[in-house]
């Protein structure tokens, strides 16, 4: 048996339709760090899920602190923007698990209604399905990911679909977001200055708009190159702050 574990925030937009694929799961544990909107009443129309409140502490830690949660060794983590498709969800629950093995899910990115085949957006996959008696994710605020150790990976063939950007302003929040918890995250662990930040963005923009074929994706694709570029950017500018103020 498996569990599906869901970290969470503000996430009305689109937990209808990640709830409604996850059905033949007898259990998703929801794990909501402080929604304000619609989330939660949604959520608790679906019989098959149970909500925990608790404060946000970084995704690696939410990311195990939900694990522990679930009453199956065998979680599934997902994020409240990935819906998993039928085809997908029928290869899972198919699959012969074998605890010292962890699955990989192939995704499919999208931002306004395109699949996203450049950037470095595709191909992509990560490991999400493992079991918690042998692996964990790790402990970090951001870029969290399940800690492979020296077990077997299999992938899987069907996609998750990935909706993580609607709108220019998601990109705006993101980055914000993801850029101070990599500051706080790297406090006095990385040096940084204004220089630094300057070419770690200039980097990151041509690495996705050149070497990963941004330009192929027209306005879509500049725009997502600039975002990971001016991300970059920020990380290592809030984290030259941090380090200097304390």
């Amino acid at each position: 048996m498996i569990s599906v574990t869901i970290i969470i925030k503000n996430g009305e937009r689109r937990i209808k339709e990640v709830l409604g694929a996850l059905q033949k799961f007898d259990e998703v544990v929801l794990f909501d760090t402080g929604s304000t909107d619609q989330t939660l009443e949604i959520a608790k129309n679906f019989s098959n899920v149970a909500i925990y409140e608790r404060p946000f502490n970084g995704f690696g830690p939410a990311h195990n602190a939900a694990a522990a949660l679930a009453k199956h060794e065998w979680v599934l983590s997902i994020d409240a923007d990935e819906v998993l498709s039928e085809e997908l969800i029928q290869e899972i629950l198919e699959m012969p698990l074998k605890p010292q093995t962890v699955y990989a899910l192939p995704f499919h990115n999208y931002y306004n209604g395109k699949h996203i085949k450049w950037c470095g957006w595709y191909p992509e996959s990560h490991i999400r399905l493992y079991n918690k008696t042998e692996t964990a994710f790790t402990e970090a605020m951001v870029h969290e990911g399940v800690i492979k150790k020296g077990h077997k990976e299999i992938a899987f063939k069907h996609p998750v679909l990935h909706y993580s950007y609607d709108s220019i302003s998601d990109f705006l929040i993101k980055m914000e977001r993801y850029s101070t918890l990599f500051a706080t995250q790297y406090h006095h662990k990385r040096k940084s200055s204004p220089l630094i930040a300057l070419k770690h963005g200039a980097a990151a923009f041509m690495k996705s708009y050149v070497l990963k074929k941004g330009f192929l994706g027209g306005f879509e694709g500049f725009l997502i190159s600039a975002y990971n570029g001016h991300t970059a950017f920020y990380k290592y500018l809030k984290l030259y702050q941090v380090n200097k103020c304390s």
